[in-house]
């Protein structure tokens, strides 16, 4: 009994120190997010609003090319055109942003969130016909391309200005995070109709998914309605060319067209190809993800330790073997093995190309000031969403008319043209920008 009591009091004891502690533990990290943001910003309603767009795009985002397949009933051919739509807004951004130059940042945000929303809770209502998908699929696409640069200069306002890196990396870091879970779920859910006995190509499980996906992203803007304007305008730029920078758009116009057939076919080449289902799809986008969000700060260092060029060089010369897998795995291996293979590839490419943020260490290097840099680097996304709108038509047609083998190929070879021309890089020590 006085042993029974003895043990009684030690619990209670280890509660009541526990306790403190972790209240404490919570204050603390309550004061550390306080600390970065400016005193009276309302940076919970931003933040929570880009946790349930997170979350809400993994959704969407895990189900969409099984959608197009399964449902819709795209083809190999057709991808390719329903990428060069939904791709489009993403090249009339700059054109959009400078026609809402009297719009606050805060307002364009709101207004992207919108429209997301609305194409959303169309795919949700309508029916599966092809047409009236894609026109969804690009209003959402509008509303993701425009609030692309302005979250970045909110995230910025309400940071304190020696806090600004602090509150971009949680910005990120909520996004990814939610875009993670979103895709795990997705996993999930599908295992989970799979059991319930849906074949693959019941439409109500998608719907299913699409309307978890809508209430979170209309809840996302109900939200950003409660968000106070604020006075800022950014700088809407438009396209700046300098010739020192040639090198750095050739670079983006081989790695965009190379990126974009991994892009836009990769997906689809392991459903139609290798009868990949939404599961295994929104688990690989997921495995990508955090390893995209673990080897960022690696291949960080690696640019820093070995310098820009090699990294330009090597990461693509790599990616070469990778795109040639994907194209001819199920003429070297037996379809269970090529399957394998080409999922580790799928995730290996995801991983190298953050290499890609090389290109813009080689920009910083040989640009006059920060504002250059800003500029060339937009123009940059330019560049690489005319050069990917083209592709997706060609790959679209070449996987068609001559097979994946060959549109690999080309995807190899532009990694070829990216490694050369980075080979002509002169690295020159220059003074570190203020």
């Amino acid at each position: 009994m006085l042993q029974t009591t003895k043990q009684q009091a030690e619990t209670q004891a280890a509660r009541e120190n526990t306790a403190p502690r972790a209240g404490k533990t919570g204050l603390v990290s309550l004061l550390l997010w306080r600390d970065i943001y400016r005193p009276g910003a309302k940076f919970g309603r931003f933040l929570s609003v880009l946790a349930l767009f997170g979350i809400s795009y993994g959704f969407y985002k895990g189900i969409q090319d099984n959608y197009l397949s399964e449902i819709v009933n795209i083809s190999r051919f057709e991808r390719g055109i329903v990428e060069f739509f939904r791709e489009t807004p993403g090249l009339l951004v700059v054109l959009i942003l400078a026609w809402m130059y009297k719009f606050t940042e805060s307002r364009i945000f709101k207004i992207g969130v919108a429209l997301m929303a609305a194409g959303l809770v169309g795919l949700l209502l309508t029916g599966s016909q092809k047409v009236v998908v894609v026109l969804f699929m690009v209003l959402f696409s509008f509303g993701e391309h425009i609030i692309m640069p302005v979250r970045t200069s909110i995230s910025l306002d309400l940071a304190k200005r020696e806090k600004a890196g602090a509150s971009l990396g949680i910005t990120s870091a909520i996004s990814h995070i939610g875009n993670i879970a979103g895709y795990i779920i997705v996993t999930g859910l599908f295992i989970f109709f799979a059991a319930l006995g849906f074949k693959r190509t019941d439409i109500v499980q998608f719907k299913a998914v699409f309307a978890v996906s809508a209430a979170l992203m209309l809840a996302a803007a109900l939200i950003a309605l409660a968000i106070k304007d604020t006075a800022i305008k950014g700088q809407r730029r438009r396209f700046y060319f300098a010739k020192k920078f040639t090198i750095f758009y050739m670079l983006e116009v081989f790695y965009g067209a190379r990126k974009q057939i991994f892009i836009t076919f990769a997906p689809y080449v392991l459903i139609r190809e290798y009868g990949a289902d939404t599961s295994l799809i929104s688990l690989l986008l997921a495995i990508c993800a955090i390893c995209g969000t673990l080897f960022s700060p690696l291949v960080g260092r690696l640019i820093d330790k070995l310098g820009y060029k090699i990294i330009m060089v090597t990461d693509t010369l790599i990616l070469i073997i990778v795109c040639l897998l994907y194209g001819f795995s199920h003429r070297i291996f037996p379809v269970q093995i090529a399957f394998m293979v080409v999922c580790v590839n799928y995730v290996l490419d995801s991983i190298i190309s953050l290499g890609s943020m090389a290109s813009n260490i080689y920009v910083q290097s040989i640009a006059s000031s920060q504002e250059e840099v800003t500029a060339t680097l937009s123009t940059g996304i330019s560049v690489n969403h005319v050069i990917s709108i083209v592709i997706a038509l060609m790959g679209g047609f070449i996987w068609e008319a001559v097979g994946i083998e060959v549109l690999f190929s080309l995807s190899a070879f532009l990694g070829v043209l990216n490694s050369i021309y980075a080979a002509t890089i002169k690295v020159e020590k220059q003074p570190v920008l203020q």
